[in-house]
């Protein structure tokens, strides 16, 4: 994978969604280049887009989760019905 390790590579990566893939290209350019201020601009905003969609991922929205438990709620009650 080391020939296919490109800038532009990351780039088609960033433009299809591929956050991961297109962050673990642009650490190993940065690596090989530590000097590269463009390189480290580019890891550092990732990290930043990285960590807030993992956190949004992890935590839904408060009225997604009222709503899920509204619907657990319902679901016990009509069990209990005679």
């Amino acid at each position: 994978m080391d020939r296919l390790v490109t800038k532009t590579l990351a780039e088609i990566y960033l433009q299809q969604g591929h956050l991961d893939e297109a962050y673990s290209i642009f650490k190993i350019l940065s690596e090989r280049d530590p000097g590269n201020v463009e390189l480290k601009n580019r890891l550092k905003e990732l990290e930043e887009e990285l960590s807030l969609s993992r956190s949004t991922q992890l935590t839904p929205p408060a009225p997604k989760k009222i709503q899920n438990l509204e619907k657990w709620l319902d679901h016990i009650r009509e069990r209990r019905k005679p």
